[in-house]
Parts: C-alpha cells; structure tokens; sequence
C-alpha cells in the first residue's frame, strides 16, 4: 500500500476509533448519571490519584473556568470531594469518593476483556509500538483541546 493511501487509512482508522470511543463512554456517561466529560474527569482521578484544580485542567486541557464548574457538578452528585491540601491550606485538593462510584466498574468489564483478548494476539514489540503511539496521538488530541480553551 502507498504511504498516501496508508495515511488515509490510518486517517479513517483514527476517526472510528474516536467515534467508538466517544460513544463507548457517551452510553457509560449516560448510566452513571453523568456527562461525558465529567465521566473522563473521574477516570483521570482514578488514574492519577487526588488532584488541585488546575492540575486537572493541565491534564485535560480544559480551561480552568470550566474544571471549576466540572467539579463543583461532580461533588453535587457526590461523586468527588474537595479536601484541603495538608501542605497548603490554601490550595484545594479533589478526590474521588469510592462510596460514590461504586459497582460501575462493572459497566467496562466486556471492554476491558475485549480489549486483553486483542492484546493477546500482538507481539511485545508491536504492543510497544501501540503503546508509543498511543501516548503520543493523546498528547497531540491534549494540545488541541487546549488550544481550544
């Protein structure tokens, strides 16, 4: 296959994916009660631990006016809390309550078993090269929300 065919196909690739994806979490969002973007917020909690406020907008590459009203939404459903950091009193830290979000792990359980069953049919390395791309692809989607804001 010619690299210009290549490069569109990888193109349509990447947009069913992004579509799967975004609907994926859109039908998850929807049975947790929650908007997208509040879903994946409490994804980058669980992954990274408790979080200021404008250490979730970095990573998300919202601006910061929306994580303000992003939190405050997910600790009226009781999702997440806000504690006081122990170093700064000054600075606000967010965290998940466990309490809040319990039993919808069960709502990735086919994905993730979907998921390790491809896995099982790529090579070390070919998982290395998915992984980098991966990583990167995220960090170039990152820059963009962010020049968005």
């Amino acid at each position: 296959m010619s690299r210009e065919r290549l490069l569109a196909a990888l193109a349509e690739a990447g947009r069913k994916h992004g579509n799967t994806t975004v609907m994926f979490h859109t039908a998850v969002s929807a049975r947790m009660g929650l908007g997208m973007t509040e879903e994946k917020t409490l994804d980058l909690l669980r992954r990274l631990g408790p979080l200021a406020a404008g250490e979730i907008a970095e990573h998300s590459g919202l601006t910061p006016a929306s994580v303000s009203g992003l939190i405050d939404r997910l600790e009226r459903k009781g999702f997440v809390r806000r504690t006081r950091d122990t170093e700064d009193r000054r600075r606000v830290i967010v965290e998940i309550r466990h309490d809040g979000i319990a039993g919808f792990g069960a709502l990735f359980e086919d994905l993730v078993r979907g998921l390790e069953e491809l896995y099982a049919t790529y090579t070390d390395e070919q998982l290395e090269l998915i992984l980098d791309f991966l990583r990167r692809s995220a960090e170039v989607q990152r820059a963009a929300t962010a020049g968005l804001g």
